[in-house]
């Protein structure tokens, strides 16, 4: 079915009319989700990565004749999730994890004899490299055009208040901070989380208050969030609530008002930000697929970060998940939800051009046989 044609999949409430249950064996990352999801995937030929600091999971999930299958993976405080050419970045505790598609093991996987049942792998990642950048609390990341041309992975470092790269000499190398933060410091001055590239760029990023403190955003949390251009710094859109995800999709720009739930379509012009839909769940983590987002929706706890936001205080029961948004009628289209071990969603991505990938974790045994040599180089 192609993606432009996914079938409605909820009734008024919201909730999924009809769909599939699963449970990943022995672990109890029970999911269910509407069937037009699964054909979604299979149609754009690729596969869904979601992030989970609070399970310390990436969550891979893959579709064949209608039906996901979830892959989890472990890395230490899951967050930002970034894709490039043949490459996938997960940002962590802290350590930016590389995993990097081999061809040649995917084939090897697939002739293995006591191989899992299942469609054979079009791609297989495997951890090539990591790099420590101590504890920066990162959050999206991004890759963007490099001064060579090639790709550079951007970073949000959230303690720092800053946009940084990477250098193998450094932690970190900071490119950018908003204008009203006066110094680099671990003081997490303004929360600032999300990033947009635009044109090979970074060009949008998002924080929750134009504060220059320790943790000076905490008290205006609740509508002090703003969406900020790069590299000027100029807000365009102010009154956000704990904001995340900006992302420049068909032409427009979109970001995530999380505290309320809402997905937002932001005028550059004006700064008018107009309401796609409203969810029941605190909003982080966004994907577009054409015509349809591709949204996070987390729980929330009951903590300080968390308490008093409306989404809050408008649901009491909150799903756990991935919506699906058609962007021409704001209508929720389809849903995954976790229903036990994932209560908080971080990132959403697309991986294009890999329906059913392998995925190897750092706690399997195959990460220490998986030995890919380059192309010998002779003396």
């Amino acid at each position: 079915m192609s993606p432009d044609h996914l079938p409605r999949t909820t009734e008024g409430d919201g909730a999924p009319a009809s769909g599939h249950a699963d449970r990943l064996a022995g672990h109890g990352f029970d999911y269910r989700y509407s069937p037009g999801v699964a054909e979604l995937l299979e149609g754009l030929g690729a596969s869904l990565l979601v992030s989970t600091y609070q399970a310390g999971k990436l969550a891979v999930l893959r579709s064949s004749g209608g039906k996901l299958s979830l892959l989890l993976r472990t890395f230490d405080k899951a967050m930002g999730l970034a894709v490039g050419p043949d490459r996938l970045a997960v940002g962590t505790n802290y350590q930016i994890w590389t995993l990097w598609n081999s061809p040649s093991v995917a084939a090897r996987l697939n002739q293995a004899p006591d191989r899992s049942p299942g469609p054979d792998h079009d791609a297989c990642y495997l951890p090539r490299s990591a790099h420590l950048t101590g504890a920066i609390d990162v959050h999206e990341m991004a890759y963007a055009r490099g001064a060579d041309g090639g790709h550079e992975l951007w970073l949000v470092n959230t303690h720092f208040s800053c946009l940084c790269t990477l250098d193998e000499r450094f932690s970190f190398v900071p490119r950018w901070r908003p204008p009203f933060v006066t110094a680099l410091a671990r003081e997490d001055r303004c929360h600032l989380n999300g990033l947009a590239v635009r044109d090979g760029r970074p060009r949008y990023a998002t924080c929750f208050g134009r504060t220059d403190t320790y943790e000076g955003w905490r008290p205006a949390k609740r509508d002090g969030g703003l969406l900020l251009e790069v590299p000027g710094g100029e807000v365009i859109a102010a009154g956000l609530s704990m904001p995340h995800s900006p992302r420049w999709h068909n032409g427009r720009l979109w970001v995530l008002d999380s505290g309320r739930g809402r997905l937002l379509a932001v005028d550059l012009a004006s700064g008018k930000a107009e309401c796609v839909t409203e969810l029941p769940g605190y909003t982080r983590g966004l994907a577009f697929a054409g015509r349809y987002a591709l949204v996070g929706l987390s729980k929330t706890r009951d903590t300080a970060t968390f308490g008093g936001v409306e989404v809050a205080e408008r649901y009491a029961e909150r799903p756990c998940g991935v919506a699906v948004v058609d962007l021409a009628t704001g209508a929720l289209v389809g849903l995954i939800e976790f229903l036990g071990g994932i209560r908080e969603v971080f990132d959403v991505q697309l991986l294009p051009g890999a329906r059913w990938p392998a995925v190897v974790g750092l706690e399997k045994d195959a990460v220490r046989q998986a030995s890919v040599p380059a192309p010998e180089v002779p003396l």
